[in-house]
């Protein structure tokens, strides 16, 4: 985008709905406003009742409201208004096109938060926090995005930041003036504040790591022998009557996927085909996917049968893909005769489900998600790893030119964390997964 562009585009769904809204934003928002209204003057966030015209027939679109929103006290930070309208796409695409023809162009993906976080109206967490927020799938994820978009990610790395700055301050204020460069004063101290700052971020990192499961969700795959009650633990989890079920061993023989929640973690359920020796090609072939979801879950469910505890399924995982083992059919044996480990359920009847969903975020290490004041995303925890890595690699015997490099590329990393740096391709990638008109 260029300082002369103004961009245009629908900021609601798509479909027919009761309101719709066209977003105007750039240098000519208003000249392209008054345009479309016939009005010379529109005050500034007050709600203006009015026609929506065609300039080029000079017909009525539509009917609805206009806001202005002058800059810099706007969403973009630029000059916006926006046209809401009746929720058809057909009046809403008449809108955007007479925009066009008045010289707008229509927005690429997210480009309204980019120039926003141009503009320095958002941080670069917080403007994911603006995607992670309109697609949250959980009220927990909502208010974790909710957070970030009020800039609790920034105000926790702020005071990390602005010590490493101020240890920067120092060393190469002694390498610009000291007397030696094979010695440093100032080293010995440096390092001891770096150990703490390196402290500080990987708790950090041991906190906020079960935090990305609540923006971006989980997979979780269900293995076991045939006939384990697989298919039985998906309904149950899912609530509904997603897989069929019946005695008959091999029954599942597709990898079947189904959307739930767990203590507010969006959680990607998969049910796998059986696991055991065969020389079935169906079955072979149900089963190598069965391996390869496993392969990419974040957490591997082992489903046993209290009934058959011999067997076993033929399964080998990365081993650090976290597994739980879970007893089935403990409706079907007698209480002393569960196991000393694992968890003991009952598909059919619901019976240990809740202590399952339990220790499922408590493998992953996001039992106290809800104590989390952020989301959180990969590149956020990438970002925190690289800033301890050059903080602890920090040597207070090291020379004071290895030192400050060291301090130089532990603040670049959580600069570029927040977006303080120019990453175009960086941006690009970011903001293409946000929807058009926001």
């Amino acid at each position: 985008m260029t300082v002369a562009d103004t961009i245009v585009a629908v900021a609601t769904p798509p479909g027919v709905g009761g309101i719709g809204v066209v977003r105007l934003s750039g240098p000519e928002a208003l000249v392209i406003a008054r345009r479309l209204t016939g009005r010379d003057r529109l005050r500034p966030r007050h709600a203006h009742y009015g026609r929506l015209i065609d300039p080029t027939s000079g017909e009525a679109i539509d009917d609805g409201l206009i806001l202005y929103f002058p800059a810099p006290h706007s969403y973009t930070g630029e000059d916006v208004v926006e046209l809401q309208g009746h929720g058809s796409p057909v009046l809403l695409e008449a809108l955007v096109a007479a925009s066009v023809d008045l010289g707008a162009r229509r927005a690429r993906p997210g480009e309204f938060t980019e120039q926003a976080f141009l503009n320095g109206r958002l941080d670069l967490a917080q403007a994911e926090a603006v995607a992670d927020l309109i697609h949250a799938q959980t009220a927990e994820a909502a208010r974790l995005a909710r957070s970030s978009l009020d800039g609790a990610l920034a105000a926790e790395l702020e005071p990390v930041s602005r010590a490493i700055r101020d240890m920067r301050v120092v060393i190469e204020a002694e390498i610009d003036f000291g007397e030696t460069d094979l010695e440093s004063e100032a080293a010995p101290d440096i390092a001891r504040r770096a150990e703490a700052l390196h402290t500080t971020i990987v708790a950090l990192l041991e906190r906020l790591r079960p935090a990305r499961y609540f923006a971006q969700g989980l997979r979780l795959a269900l293995v076991g022998a045939p006939n384990v009650g697989k298919s039985s633990l998906m309904n149950r989890l899912a609530e509904s009557e997603v897989a069929i079920v019946t005695d008959r061993p091999g029954t599942t023989r597709d990898v079947l996927r189904s959307p739930i929640a767990i203590h507010g973690i969006p959680v990607e359920l998969i049910d796998t085909a059986g696991l055991h020796a065969s020389d079935d090609p169906v079955e072979r072939i149900g089963m190598e996917r069965a391996r390869e979801a496993a392969t990419g879950a974040d957490l591997i469910v082992e489903l046993r049968d209290l009934t058959r505890p011999e067997a076993v399924p033929d399964l080998e995982a990365a081993p650090e893909i976290p597994r739980l083992t879970v007893w089935n059919k403990q409706d079907c044996v007698a209480k002393d005769s569960l196991p000393g480990r694992g968890i003991a359920i009952s598909a059919r009847t619901g019976a240990g489900i809740e202590a399952l969903k339990q220790a499922i975020v408590e493998r992953l290490g996001a039992g106290e998600g809800g104590q989390q004041r952020f989301s959180v995303r990969a590149r956020h925890l990438d970002g925190l790893r690289s800033a301890a890595h050059h903080l602890a690699a920090i040597d207070a015997q090291a020379p004071p030119d290895v030192i400050a490099e060291e301090l130089r590329l532990a603040e670049a990393a959580l600069d570029a964390l927040l977006g303080r740096q120019d990453h175009e391709a960086l941006l690009g990638e970011i903001f293409a997964g946000f929807c058009i008109g926001k």
